[in-house]
């Protein structure tokens, strides 16, 4: 991509799209076309097409899209479907008819059959059942990766299509109702860590920053600090568990890569790869969901009880991605998980500093 390119990052606000407008900027590249949801409503085909007309960008990375954790996507099916659908649908037409050079399309490695082998090979794709908590928004992303490929055998459309495996980093989704494992666990334990010393206060402020706390969960946080000889602003419930609550057995494992580390996959692939198969994108490791969480825990400082609820899902047992596909490129993930999740901290904690000293402000 020459540094004086158009290029559209669709969803710059998001975790990726966000990481892949720093690493384009960091990389030289100063035309890029950043527009927020209420400036471009990238569910309506007319705007879609107005933007694309009047801007005529060169490259595209689509990053847009509705995502979540198990618990959105099992409750929201008709949301996540439709709206992935429909914004992908209309940028890659745009951009084919619009005459952009290149379109990187991010898919998930959720489009994989619930018990693939493992590691996941890119040739496993539709080769057996999906897992049923999120196999809407998968297969809204499988019709997307088929879009790019249909459009590149009829009309020599250069698109690729990159699967993430897990993400997290900075500017992470903290909402306990939508986040997805990795986040929640801060959250979590960082609320815990907050009851464990009586700060309501900061509770309080957590909820203002990241969005309500869940009855089942706030109750326990006032268990906690009860049971350390704190006072609630009220009671817990009756026969409330003073522990931090997770879901699952915790025995599901699960690769974890930096979005950081995929907006520099993004760029290199942008450059150096040709081809409409499709892509993964990982590090090649796993680990326990428990075993993350214990990581987390003792970042986050919690020293309480933890109690794992086995009647929510665990989703699909195992998700690790072959990779050698990536390697044989000449690209590799270069941040340490426990490092990565180090700084995801860290912007999570000066996040609700900026946020509660902006309140103070107003």
């Amino acid at each position: 991509m020459e540094k004086s390119a158009r290029i559209f990052v669709a969803g710059h606000r998001g975790l990726v799209g966000s990481a892949i407008a720093r690493a384009l900027s960091s990389a030289g590249h100063d035309r890029l076309l950043l527009r927020t949801h209420r400036e471009l409503d990238l569910s309506r085909q007319t705007d879609v097409e107005k933007f694309f007309e009047h801007e005529r960008p060169e490259y595209v990375f689509l990053a847009a899209a509705r995502v979540g954790g198990i618990l959105a996507n099992d409750t929201r099916p008709a949301d996540f479907i439709r709206d992935n659908l429909v914004i992908q649908t209309n940028v890659i037409d745009a951009s084919l008819r619009f005459g952009v050079k290149k379109l990187l399309f991010l898919g998930s490695s959720c489009i994989y059959p619930k018990h693939a082998p493992q590691p996941i090979r890119e040739d496993s794709l539709l080769t057996g059942p999906l897992e049923p908590t999120n196999e809407w928004y998968a297969v809204a992303k499988i019709a997307g990766i088929r879009m790019c490929q249909a459009y590149a055998r009829q009309h020599g459309f250069r698109a690729i299509s990159l699967m993430p495996i897990n993400l997290y980093g900075l500017g992470d989704n903290y909402d306990l109702q939508g986040s997805h494992v990795l986040p929640a666990l801060i959250r979590k334990f960082h609320l815990g860590a907050l009851a464990l010393s009586g700060d309501f206060a900061a509770i309080a402020a957590n909820a203002d920053c990241y969005g309500p706390i869940p009855e089942d969960i706030l109750n326990a946080l006032y268990a906690i600090a009860e049971s350390r000889g704190h006072m609630p602003p009220a009671p817990p419930r009756a026969g409330t568990r003073p522990a931090v609550l997770l879901w699952g057995t915790g025995a599901a494992r699960r690769e974890f890569l930096h979005a950081d580390d995929l907006a520099n996959a993004c760029l290199f692939l942008m450059e150096h790869y040709e081809s409409p198969e499709i892509i993964n994108v990982g590090v090649g490791e796993d680990l326990a969901i428990r075993e993350l969480a214990e990581t987390v825990q003792r970042i986050a400082g919690y020293c309480g009880p933890v109690e794992w609820d086995s009647g929510k899902p665990d989703g699909t047992p195992r998700k690790l991605l072959d990779v050698s596909r990536l390697s044989a490129q000449g690209w590799r993930a270069q941040i340490p998980l426990e490092a990565g999740i180090r700084h995801a901290y860290e912007w999570y904690l000066d996040n609700a500093a900026r946020h509660a000293a902006g309140k103070g402000a107003a």
